[in-house]
């Protein structure tokens, strides 16, 4: 493989309650490796139907508010087409509409260029699945 391009796949216990996990120390022990000190792009993929990749805040309390907003906006009741799983598990398959499964990240100088609050974040309200998968990809120059 190219080292202009590399990836790795971090294995993620979520749990069986929802959950906004950081992901932001992995992403950057990935890119001490992958980057080495170039720029490029950072690619952070989940690859399931339930769960999404957001950039937000996190420990000020703004994780418990986008799974309450994600309650409000998708409650876990009968209403779902989607029925098989948990009470109200259809509603964690529309969740990558709103948390999409992917983000790509600027990478200046070997390091994630994050605003001074933000953290990547996997986003998983699937109680019914507590282990994911995080693909990490980086694209750099030569």
């Amino acid at each position: 493989m190219s080292d202009a391009f590399t990836t790795r796949v971090l294995h993620i216990t979520s749990g069986r309650r929802e959950r906004v996990v950081d992901l932001t120390r992995d992403c950057e022990a990935f890119l001490r490796e992958a980057a080495d000190g170039r720029d490029g792009l950072l690619n952070v993929f989940v690859p399931h139907a339930t769960a999404g990749i957001a950039v937000i805040e996190t420990g000020a309390g703004s994780d418990d508010d986008l799974l309450a907003a994600l309650h409000h906006l998708l409650p876990a009741d009968d209403r779902w087409q989607h029925r098989h799983g948990s009470p109200g598990h259809g509603r964690d398959h529309v969740l990558p509409a709103l948390v999409p499964p992917h983000a790509t990240l600027p990478v200046v100088n070997g390091r994630l260029e994050l605003g001074t609050w933000q953290s990547v974040c996997l986003v998983d309200t699937n109680k019914d699945n507590p282990d994911r998968t995080v693909r990490l990809s980086f694209l750099g120059g030569g």
